[in-house]
This record gives C-alpha cells, sequence and structure tokens, in this order.
C-alpha cells in the first residue's frame, strides 16, 4: 500500500489504523507495538534520557492523511494533545492533493556557531585580522569532527558582525558549519569552543558566549501548494482567504496567532520524531521577524485561473542522528512512518503540514469560523470528563448521542453535560 488517501481512517478502530499505517510504512511487529502501546516508555531508556527521572507523560500521536510530499505519498505521525489539529491538517493536504500535492525545497543544512568577542581595542581592525586567518581557524574547527568532515560536512566559512551593545562594541564571529542529517548543536557548539582561544589570541580580545544559534536562516525549508477554487467553494472563499492573510500580513497582533496555527502541525511533527521542537519555535518565531516587524511565515496569493497559491518558508533545523530520534523507539517507529533518508526530506514534510495546517485555520476562519471543528472533539473531552466525574462509562454510543446535542445548544460545559446524561439514564 502507498496511497496516503485513506477513506474512512478517522472512523476506523485503533487497531484498523495501526494495522494500515503498519502495512503502509513496512513496520516490524515491534514497531507497530511500540506505536500502538500509546507512548509508554521503558524505565531504563527513560532513565537515560533526562536528569532525576521517575515516569513519562504519553502524548497522543495520530496520522495525518492524503499528504503527497514532492510526489510522494506521506502518511504524517503527529503528536498533539490539541484536537482538530490532525483533521485540519489532513483536510488542507486532500485539497492540494488534487493539484499535485505539495512542492517542497530547502537549502544546504547550515548551521550557525556564534562566539561573542569583546574587550577590542580596535574591533575594526580584530575584523581584518579574523578574516586573514580564516582558513587557520576553519581547519581548527573541522579537527574537531573528522568523522562529519569525512562524510561531508563540516565548518564552512566564517562571519564577522560588528555590533554596538549596552556594554560596548563587540564582533560576532558566526562559524558556518554544514551538519548533514544533524541537527548539530553538538557538533557546532565544540568547533566553536575549539577556535575561541585561537580567536583571543589573534585579536587580543575576551571571548564569552560559544554557542549554536536557532536563527538558522542558512538552513531553510519551503513549501508550496495550489488550493482549487472550485475545491474551495468559489472566488468569494478565495477571496475571504485572502483577506484573512492580509489581516495577518498587516498586524503583528493576529500574525502571532496565524504562526501559531503554523506551529500546531510543525511541533507536532517536530515531537513526533524526537526533534528539538523548542529550537524550531524559537527559530520560526525570529524569523518571523528578522526583516523588521513580526510576519506571516506563510503567504497567499491569486494565481491567474483564480486558484489560491500558498508558500511557505522558514528555518527548518532537524535531524535524523543524534538526540531523542535515535533514542525514543516511538520517535524512531514514526521517522521509519515517514519513511525518510534524510534531514532534508523530513525538513520538506515539516513544512508541507506547515503550510497545510496554517491554510486549514485560515479557511475556517474566513468561512464557519475556527470553533466549529474545535469544538466537536472538545464536546467529546467534555462528555468523557463528565462521565468520569459521575462514575459511569462514556460509551462511543452515549457520545455520539450528546455531543451533537452540546454543540447545537452552543452549551459545551462540564455541567450540561452531566445533564444530559443524567436525562439519557433516565
Amino acid at each position: 500500500m502507498s496511497n496516503s488517501n485513506i477513506s474512512g481512517f478517522y472512523r476506523m478502530s485503533i487497531e484498523e489504523r495501526l494495522k494500515i499505517v503498519k502495512e503502509f510504512a513496512g513496520l516490524s511487529d515491534e514497531e507497530a507495538a511500540i506505536i500502538g502501546n500509546m507512548g509508554a516508555l521503558d524505565p531504563s531508556k527513560a532513565d537515560r534520557m533526562v536528569e532525576n527521572v521517575i515516569g513519562s507523560i504519553p502524548v497522543t500521536i495520530g496520522v495525518a492523511t492524503n499528504f503527497v510530499v514532492n510526489g510522494k505519498d506521506i502518511l504524517v505521525p503527529m503528536a498533539t494533545e490539541e484536537p482538530s489539529v490532525i483533521a485540519a491538517a489532513s483536510n488542507s493536504a486532500k485539497l492540494a492533493r488534487e493539484t499535485g500535492g505539495f512542492r517542497a525545497t530547502s537549502t544546504d543544512p547550515i548551521m550557525i556557531g556564534q562566539i561573542q568577542l569583546t574587550h577590542l581595542k580596535n574591533p575594526d581592525k580584530a575584523m581584518k585580522d579574523l578574516l586573514a586567518h580564516k582558513s587557520e581557524l576553519l581547519e581548527l574547527a573541522n579537527s574537531k569532527d573528522p568523522m562529519l568532515v569525512k562524510l561531508g560536512g563540516g565548518a564552512r566559512d566564517i562571519e564577522v558582525r560588528k555590533i554596538e551593545t549596552i556594554a560596548g562594541t563587540m564582533l560576532i564571529n558566526h562559524l558556518l558549519v554544514n551538519c548533514l542529517d544533524a541537527m548539530g548543536a553538538n557538533a557546532v557548539n565544540t568547533m566553536a569552543e575549539a577556535i575561541s582561544p585561537r580567536i583571543e589570541e589573534i585579536t587580543g580580545g575576551k571571548v564569552y558566549l560559544r554557542i549554536i544559534s536557532n536563527l538558522a536562516v542558512h538552513r531553510l525549508a519551503r513549501a508550496e501548494a495550489v488550493f482549487s477554487a472550485e475545491s474551495l467553494g468559489g472566488e468569494e472563499v478565495v477571496n475571504a482567504i485572502l483577506e484573512a492573510y492580509a489581516f495577518a500580513a498587516a498586524d503583528p497582533f493576529r500574525a502571532a496567532t496565524h504562526n501559531k496555527g503554523i506551529m500546531n502541525g510543525i511541533d507536532a511533527v517536530i515531537l513526533a520524531t524526537g526533534n528539538d521542537f523548542r529550537a524550531i519555535e524559537a527559530g520560526a518565531h525570529a524569523y518571523a521577524a528578522y526583516r523588521g516587524g513580526y510576519a506571516p511565515l506563510t503567504n497567499y496569493k491569486k494565481n491567474a485561473k483564480g486558484d489560491i497559491v500558498g508558500t511557505i518558508e522558514m528555518p527548518m533545523a532537524v535531524g535524523l542522528i543524534g538526540g531523542a530520534t535515535a533514542v525514543h523507539p516511538t520517535a524512531k517507529a514514526c521517522v521509519r512512518i515517514l519513511g525518510v533518508k534524510s534531514a532534508a526530506e523530513l525538513g520538506h514534510i515539516v513544512a508541507s503540514v506547515g503550510l497545510a495546517q496554517n491554510f486549514a485555520a485560515l479557511r475556517a476562519l474566513a468561512t464557519e469560523g475556527i470553533q466549529r471543528g474545535h469544538m466537536s472533539l472538545h464536546a467529546r473531552n467534555i462528555i468523557v470528563s463528565a462521565a468520569e466525574k459521575m462514575g459511569i462509562k462514556a460509551t462511543p454510543e452515549l457520545i455520539d448521542k450528546i455531543a451533537p446535542l452540546l454543540i447545537k445548544e452552543k452549551k459545551v460545559r462540564m455541567d450540561r453535560a452531566e445533564e444530559l446524561i443524567r436525562e439519557l439514564q433516565k
């Protein structure tokens, strides 16, 4: 099976869904069991991941369907506790599928190691001296990770920036490192620390911070998709979506929530694959403000046919080597589901999910309102909580009877759910 367009996937039981995903991704029985174990983590593995371990908290993993990225059908595992996120991504992916899916690209996986140089008598001369010793410094940096260099990565360049701070003039050295399929923090930090003493010798200055930057402006992922006006419901809906985007493009208060919607999808994939969602979040929001002001990470316009063309561009410092991706069994199984062989491929999928998530939110906001999808799932959670409080089991039949009533009445509240449960019991 290689088609991500699975009819009625959401209606299936957990066991049926897992069987389909297992066949799609070619998972082993062990990998499928890990996924189906609802995030349970072996205590011995947990104890090696962080300090002072006492337990773990499972995060639900769902699968977004319908994705086609660069011509390949993809099932996307997403770890999230928020209702409607996975359904929204799947619906947008279905619309994009009609016009060929998502087309994604990325730049080389270049990360920046920042070295803060202070206490300089002549910053301009220090800058010239550093650039004159660039080859020596790059060679020294690369000597600290010969395996990375052997595989085709390593330190590529050094940039020097002069900045004015409340503590005086500083030179900020950017060590640019090709990290290949790793996120790169360990390699970059090690190299930055290694060349810092030599930088002090060359300039007579004092180095303090030597650390990676999460604003990975050289390591970008881009995705694009076309959403048919006919499938959306016509020109009026198209125009409404573009008006919603115009609002975000002009107003940072709206842009913040606009970008949060993007990250709903992106974080879920990042977390499922064991990558650092905090680093991705930091880079995304910094990039949104990188060119002055704070702007959306996506862009929407109408093409000659009247369809909507959506694009996204953002830093994408993801890896398949090291960290939880290489240790956590569930993360490893999720990577297997995606079928990716490189960090670039993973970045393409993540960017596509971000675009899909954002388009779904814009469409809902511009038409029916965002609450409809949220309320359906929220109502179900309320019913389960109310039933537990009353000491009874919330059966699927009970949920299916009460949820529509809560939504119709617009009273998705615990007290009303309890009242309806009591009425049905009578």
